[in-house]
């Protein structure tokens, strides 16, 4: 059986050809954990464990690395207006991830890196980029000189001059389009000592630097939600092929949770938290729900109230209504089976196929170059 993957770069569905027979080297782009998990915010861990487990059917040997964001702009800001220390506000909900990740069946990845851990990584590749002529220091704080690598863009589709990444200006910023790899330190704020002094790393470039210390300059699968896709992922990019690296060979994008057509988002207050939403429904119907929608879009809630969590009855293929169909199965847990004229694609937005075996899913693949 072929394994086919709809990759954002090139736009394309492709057969999976690994960089080493036999091995499967994955990164997912994991929490900023900021607060309590919604059912948006778990969607990627359940649709590329589909993944993995499909893999490890097919004998792969799987490195998953699946990073935390413990350091960031509304870590510190959340902490600062509950009054609470940020290490201890971001261990909260740290552990409220993975409470959420082992309900939903999710399997623990192979290693699971902080970004707070990984400095010295982040300080060796921002050298490389300075080196290379690819970064500047300015009062403190690293910028990415997005002109310097004419590439920048290929991922999402945005062209140079629509190009906003969503922060400040920044001191000594030369260009707005340009991002930040490093924060100068600010009273009252966490920080590091590095070359260029002390301060706290950009969300982008933690991921880079984490991706390759465990899975080398060159690796296999990079995959998280569409949202993604730009500034985070087009700038993962940038900095590493910049330095000189390979970095992802396939890039996969899983659709947003949607409730009443817009993003399940906390700025827009329509978030469904992981324990609320398992007082009405079983966990194995919250998975399949999360890793079946409807072909080809992203998975919508419907904005009324979720059905009442049914009874036990001993029936595995008892549904939630309107939700989910058929049985909640985990792909790993049947064992691979027999499908030797299937290929199976994951794309974006992984459903079963009906006509395939519970080891298979299949997707069709969707856009990915608006955020």
């Amino acid at each position: 059986m072929t394994l086919r993957l709809f990759d954002t770069e090139t736009r394309a569905v492709r057969d999976f050809e690994p960089l080493v027979p036999g091995h499967a080297s994955v990164y997912l782009c994991g929490a900023t954990v900021q607060g309590e998990p919604h059912i948006g915010h778990v969607r990627s861990g359940v649709a590329f464990d589909v993944l993995r487990r499909w893999l490890e059917a097919k004998a792969f040997d799987v490195a998953f690395v699946r990073n935390v964001t413990d350091i960031d702009d509304k870590i510190l800001r959340k902490a600062g207006e509950a009054g609470r220390p940020w290490w201890e506000w971001k261990t909260t909900y740290e552990r409220a991830f993975t409470r959420a990740y082992d309900a939903l069946g999710v399997l623990p990845p192979s290693v699971e890196p902080r970004a707070t851990g990984h400095i010295t990584q982040m300080v060796d590749l921002m050298q490389r980029l300075i080196d290379a002529g690819h970064a500047y220091a300015s009062d403190g704080n690293v910028y990415f000189d997005v002109m310097s690598f004419p590439e920048y863009g290929a991922l999402s589709g945005h062209k140079l001059d629509d190009v906003h990444q969503g922060e400040s200006v920044g001191q000594g910023k030369r260009d707005p389009r340009d991002f930040t790899l490093w924060k100068a330190e600010k009273a009252g704020e966490p920080s590091w000592p590095t070359p260029w002094g002390r301060g706290r790393p950009g969300w982008h470039l933690e991921c880079s630097a984490m991706a390759e210390f465990y899975l080398g300059g060159t690796f296999d699968i990079h995959c998280g939600g569409m949202d993604l896709v730009f500034p985070h992922h087009e700038n993962e990019i940038a900095q590493a092929r910049a330095a000189g690296d390979g970095f992802a060979r396939y890039w996969l994008h899983n659709g947003w949770v949607t409730m009443g057509g817009e993003k399940m988002s906390k700025s827009l207050g329509n978030v469904l938290s992981i324990p609320n939403v398992l007082t009405r429904v079983r966990a194995q119907e919250l998975r399949y729900y999360l890793a079946a929608p409807t072909t080809g879009r992203c998975s919508n809630t419907p904005t009324r109230r979720w059905p009442r969590r049914p009874q036990p009855t001993g029936d595995s293929s008892r549904s939630c209504s309107r939700h989910v169909t058929g049985p909640a199965t985990f792909p790993s847990e049947r064992g691979p089976t027999r499908s030797p004229t299937h290929s199976t694609t994951i794309s974006g937005c992984p459903r079963r196929s009906p006509r395939s075996t519970a080891g298979a899913v299949r997707a069709t693949k969707h856009s990915t170059t608006e955020t």
